[in-house]
């Protein structure tokens, strides 16, 4: 069977055998919302769990309004301009409107790149600042969370009379959704905060994994430190479908208008097969999620639920920015074993940047093999990270039908972890 995979741009077509194949998880349909424009206005209008905006609005002496970065697709350039323009109507003047850029721990977008996010006339008329996580003094220090995490936030916004954060609401590999609180945490916080919401006693716990809310405690810790930031004003989330057009919006309160937004997406984004496959083919959801290594480790952490132990995950992931940031480069570069990696993260007082990324790359390798096809990476890199290098999904799936015999079972996520593939 000929099956198009989630992969750059473009996208691939792979032939799996139909012998073999067990099933291809993929998300329900969601119409594409036909006016966005319209949509957009409702909800501000009646939002859901507080006051309209043009209410909350009034009488604020400035606004921060949070977008995320390059490496979301969430249609920043559809949905600012009828938020800015809200935000005028209700009495705040342009020059009193900042656009903070959740980059978390990533490289700052300027130029084209964010031209590209914003749109052309956003891009021109508005303040435009990107979150610089290492630079101390944008931080406010608020404390510590009652597990102990320190809590230091952007001084734009913490300081900001009106504040409001908008997203895309999607399955993630550790806080179970995107969106919502996660604007705030990881998306504006300060280097170390990010450090220990991604320290092993959140990432190792069972329940912290794509799809999941209910006794997370990574996403119980981000939720404490958004609200000790002050949460947000109001929120303006998007869901969207997998030609990454708008299926719905969801705004008003932080917490009311996020769980709505989880739960539309846990009705079209959940798919189950009968029993864990032998191999599972993935991707990382094509451009822009599978821009590198880093991110990729998301796809191979989110078909962890639907491998049998000991199977193989066959990721195909562009990577066309290769490995990701330096620090990542150089954990990956000293890498022997999964054990030796995890005992080493374990020894009190170590920490190193990025080293959440790896933990669950060696997680994923503690179950499965996984094999990677991408253009973007050489295959002697791969092989350094523990991962099985293939010139195509074919070659893989070849390689895992001689280990496993002829009869083995495939399964494949074509959008990777925009879908919560689960074992009923």
């Amino acid at each position: 069977m000929k099956i198009h995979l989630a992969y750059g741009k473009d996208g691939i077509d792979v032939d799996v055998p139909d012998a073999n194949l067990k099933k291809v998880l993929r998300m329900k349909e969601a119409k594409p919302v036909a006016d966005v424009d319209t949509l957009m206005s409702q909800v501000l209008r009646n939002p859901i769990g507080c006051e309209p905006l043009n209410t909350i609005a009034k009488g604020r002496k400035n606004a921060c309004v949070v977008i995320t970065d390059v490496t979301r697709p969430t249609p920043n350039s559809i949905i600012l301009p009828p938020l800015l323009t809200a935000l005028e109507d209700a009495g705040l003047h342009r020059s009193d409107i900042t656009i903070l850029v959740a980059t978390g721990t990533h490289e700052p977008n300027e130029g084209e790149t964010l031209r590209g996010m914003v749109g052309d006339f956003v891009f021109k008329n508005y303040r435009i600042i990107n979150h610089r996580s290492k630079e101390k003094k944008d931080m406010v220090d608020l404390g510590t969370t009652p597990a102990g995490s320190p809590v230091r936030i952007n001084k734009h916004y913490v300081n900001a009379d009106l504040k409001i954060t908008t997203g895309l609401i999607e399955p993630h590999f550790m806080a179970g959704f995107s969106g919502g609180r996660k604007l705030i945490c990881p998306g504006i916080a300060a280097a170390e905060t990010v450090h220990a919401m991604h320290s092993p006693i959140f990432l190792e716990d069972a329940r912290s994994k794509n799809g999941n809310l209910g006794g997370n405690p990574f996403h119980m810790e981000i939720s404490e430190v958004a609200r000790m930031a002050g949460g947000a004003d109001f929120i303006v989330n998007v869901t969207i479908d997998e030609e990454k057009r708008i299926t719905n919006i969801f705004a008003g309160d932080m917490t009311a208008a996020h769980q709505a937004g989880v739960a539309f997406v846990q009705s079209h984004a959940k798919d189950y097969i009968d029993a864990p496959a032998d191999v599972v083919i993935t991707t990382n959801s094509g451009y822009p999620l599978d821009l590198n290594f880093y991110q990729t480790v998301k796809g191979m952490v989110c078909a962890l639920d639907v491998v049998r132990e000991g199977g193989t995950i066959i990721i195909a992931s562009r990577c066309h920015a290769g490995i990701g940031s330096d620090d990542f480069k150089k954990l990956l570069d000293g890498f022997t074993t999964p054990k030796a990696f995890l005992d080493m993260i374990h020894k009190p007082g170590f920490f190193a940047s990025e080293q959440w990324e790896v933990e669950e790359l060696c997680m994923a390798l503690n179950k499965a093999k996984i094999m990677l096809y991408t253009e973007g990476i050489s295959p002697d890199d791969i092989s350094r990270y523990g991962v099985t290098p293939v010139s195509s999904v074919e070659d893989g799936i070849a390689r895992c039908l001689k280990e496993y015999g002829p009869s083995a079972s495939i399964a494949v996520i074509p959008k990777g972890p925009y879908v919560i593939a689960g074992v009923i």
